[in-house]
């Protein structure tokens, strides 16, 4: 079945699987759900992964439903959380959600793309109907989140209204009378709370997808803007591109699985296959990946630009006439790039090559490290940058003994 496997492309987990493949085998509009509390003003490409995911069941002529979580966002999702979240005012909630809705658009069909608020409902559910809603879940249920679990068990406070938000978000599931819900695998917990509730006020349980939470470049973490490892959807089109270039080639792959809408799944396992082969250098599957990415955020033409851009300012024709190359003697099993740079004298000291590698300052042959512990092996040949105007082309010579 081509839907299914449009669908379950990227996802973690699908639940109960036998329920998705019955409602598409009918024919069934479905109606699916993803929610995002609009705590920060920015979306990044780690957000997307769910919208992708919600236009790729908008394509398959299902309803799809943008929640934005105006109420849930005062009470602070605690998930992950080891410390209370401050909840935010809802002057500031309101202002993220207003970047939220011109920035989806992006992804999503605004004409296709129902935008709800939760706090339509939650606000008439009043306190009364708040202290209804919790008398539906018990406690010992709640402690069953690991993050909840670990803090209770470590001593850490859990304030009560906390404990509110799964309910919440569940109790959305109900009101938006959701068929499917998405969310990341960080949310399975609330997810299927809306399952549960959904079947306690009289109505069948959705079906839950998780998807993947997206490494940010360092391929390490999860994309994060308070980690200064994420790709901004508002960043400009040249700095996205030089980003996305800068991603290790094992990551870029991930990346084309769970952000790229135009790459089919066959034609991404021909790819990955051409590059085992030897026939498919890495970098131009990236270049491939870069100006699809900021074609969707920005243009076509800017995303043409961006690639050639990047090309000029890094292909070796490009680089200074007078660039000699640097022979730097190296033992056997190679030299750490810090290292390397302050033998090029590109950097005064390690440590100062360290803080501009943490900096994103450091590239070679234009793409950016990020990894400090990085080790280039004897025989390498590269053009090494730090910042704009530091350049060098070495070439990495083994010295027996050394």
């Amino acid at each position: 079945m081509q839907d299914l496997d449009i669908i379950c492309r990227g996802t973690e987990e699908i639940l109960p699987r036998e329920d998705l493949v019955k409602r598409l085998s009918a024919g069934d509009c479905l109606r699916v759900k993803a929610g995002f509390d609009p705590t920060a003003p920015d979306l990044h490409l780690g957000h997307t992964v769910l919208i992708n995911k919600l236009r790729q069941f908008q394509d398959l002529g299902h309803h799809v439903m943008f929640l934005i979580g105006d109420f849930t966002g005062m009470i602070g999702d605690p998930t992950g959380k080891n410390v209370t979240r401050k909840p935010l005012t809802h002057e500031q909630i309101m202002g993220n959600a207003r970047t939220y809705q011109e920035q989806i658009f992006k992804i999503l069909d605004p004409e296709r793309t129902e935008i709800c608020f939760n706090s339509s409902w939650m606000n008439e559910l009043g306190a009364a109907g708040i202290i209804q809603l919790a008398a539906r879940h018990t406690v010992a249920r709640m402690l069953e989140r690991e993050d909840f679990s670990t803090r209770y068990k470590s001593g850490q406070p859990i304030a009560i209204h906390e404990l509110l938000y799964p309910l919440a978000q569940g109790y959305d599931s109900v009101a938006m009378r959701a068929d499917v819900e998405l969310g990341g695998t960080d949310q399975k917990f609330n997810l299927l709370v809306g399952r549960q509730l959904q079947e306690q006020y009289g109505q069948p349980p959705q079906i839950v997808i998780t998807m993947p939470i997206l490494e940010g470049l360092d391929g390490v973490q999860k994309m994060s803007k308070s980690l200064g490892n994420y790709i901004g959807i508002e960043d400009p089109g040249d700095e996205m591109f030089g980003k996305i270039m800068s991603i290790s080639d094992d990551l870029m792959w991930r990346y084309y699985e769970l952000l790229s809408l135009e790459t089919g799944i066959r034609e991404l396992a021909e790819l990955q296959a051409s590059a085992r082969r030897g026939e498919l250098n890495p970098r131009d599957a990236k270049i491939r990946l870069g100006v699809e990415i900021v074609s969707r955020f920005h243009s076509r033409s800017e995303a043409q630009a961006a690639a050639q851009n990047f090309r000029n300012r890094f292909q070796q024709g490009n680089l200074p006439k007078d660039l000699e190359t640097v022979s730097i003697s190296t033992p056997p099993d190679g030299i750490q790039i810090g290292q390397l740079l302050k033998s090029l004298q590109l950097t005064a000291s390690t440590s100062e090559a360290l803080r501009m590698i943490h900096q994103g300052a450091v590239r070679l042959d234009g793409e950016r490290v990020s990894d400090p512990k990085l080790v280039l092996s004897a025989g390498t040949e590269a053009v090494v940058q730090v910042g704009k105007r530091r350049l060098a082309r070495t070439r990495l010579v083994a010295v027996e003994g050394s």
